[in-house]
């Protein structure tokens, strides 16, 4: 593909996410606008056009890059009636030990309806959760197909179909063939892989923890990615989902490590007998430092990034909300920073799946190391028959 397609399928992929996004905060002025179309007395009448019309910035970007039960993908607004809002339901399983297993689908509960005694509690920007009318405060258990479970299958199944793809011309033409096409894409990323992360990090060991590496990289890249498309789900903006990968990196370094690593934690040499509580205490708080900051590292950069881009374009509205003039002069400059932003982004996917792969093999190599003596002033491994 050369540079000036791929440039105008990033363009073409923007401008379809801007679009979705401009109507979509357009129909959130207008519901916020039409909200509250009682009949009202004329005092009231200026006061409440002003407070109607503002948009709500935050509720616009945070119902953006939130976990929901539905799948919202555009809005298609009327002129003088009622935005429609195009969404994708998605099935609700729930449980509660007072009425057993309920499995629906979420249109039974968008509109703030209410369905087998459950409504849909939007009361919080960042997170709905469905809660049963009578007791909001009853405990229920929701394993739904979120938007963020969802775009994680989705992932999951784009990742096996190019790998399986890849290796699968293996299998047919050998390794001595060259590779052509999206083989040959892959190769590169996986020699990468090996030979920068694996190799300098694990040393003779990096074979058994390649796969990991490489599942992990192909795996958050993909998701990242996913997160850009118009509609797309913040899936490893969510802290919920970095805290379990870094957990599985911490459950790997803790499952491998070798005794070498613990009589260094607890017993570090070359240190005078009254530093060593110090040390050791600080030494066991650095253990699981390590996974939060694969966790906070991840989360962070990529909801910040879904963040800025949306805030660029709300700022269209927020200066139109101004004066209609200044809103106008001011398209050309949000898309403009909007576009650098997302490209920018695109960058940022692939930097954060390699770091987050780096620290993985960094950990776990330190927690694998071979135990080594001085030997003629240098440091040599004891290599192991």
């Amino acid at each position: 593909m050369s540079y000036k397609r791929l440039f105008s399928l990033v363009v073409l992929t923007f401008g379809m996410f801007g679009a979705s996004f401009f109507a979509d905060a357009q129909a959130a002025g207008n519901d916020q606008a039409g909200a509250k179309n009682e009949p009202a007395t004329a005092e009231t009448k200026t006061g409440n056009k002003e407070e109607n019309n503002k948009l709500d910035v935050a509720k616009v970007i945070f119902g953006h890059i939130a976990d929901a039960h539905e799948w919202h993908l555009f809005t298609i607004t009327h002129q003088g009636g009622e935005p429609t809002h195009v969404s994708m339901p998605l099935p609700v399983i729930l449980y509660n030990p007072a009425k057993g297993l309920s499995v629906f689908s979420s249109s039974k509960i968008a509109e703030g309806e209410e369905y087998e005694g459950y409504v849909l509690d939007k009361t919080s920007a960042m997170k709905e959760k469905i809660v049963v009318k009578d007791d909001p405060a009853a405990k229920i258990y929701d394993v739904s197909i979120t938007k963020n479970v969802l775009s994680m299958l989705i992932g999951v199944a784009i990742l096996l179909w190019v790998l399986l793809k890849a290796g699968k011309k293996y299998n047919v033409s050998g390794a001595s063939k060259a590779p052509t096409g999206m083989q040959n894409f892959i190769e590169v990323v996986v020699i990468f892989i090996r030979d920068e992360v694996a190799k300098p990090c694990m040393g003779r060991h990096y074979k058994k923890y390649l796969p990991l590496l490489l599942t992990i990289f192909f795996f958050i890249w993909i998701n990242n990615l996913l997160g850009l498309l118009p509609g797309g789900a913040n899936f490893t903006g969510n802290i919920a989902v970095t805290s379990c990968l870094a957990l599985l990196s911490f459950i790997v370094i803790l499952a491998n490590s070798k005794k070498h690593f613990w009589m260094h934690l607890f017993n570090p040499p070359g240190v005078p007998g009254w530093m060593k509580p110090m040390l050791v205490l600080i030494e066991i708080i650095s253990l699981f430092i390590k996974p939060m900051a694969l966790m906070i590292r991840l989360f962070a950069n990529i909801m910040a990034g879904h963040i800025v881009i949306l805030a660029l374009i709300c700022m269209v509205f927020i200066f139109a909300a101004i004066n209609a003039f200044i809103g106008a002069g001011f398209v050309p400059v949000s898309i403009a920073f909007a576009i650098f932003m997302f490209l920018l982004e695109l960058l940022v996917g692939a930097i954060q799946a390699f770091i987050f792969c780096n620290l993985t093999a960094v950990f776990i190599g330190q927690s694998i190391e071979d135990p080594h003596e001085a030997h003629d002033g240098h440091e040599v491994y004891q290599e192991h028959a």
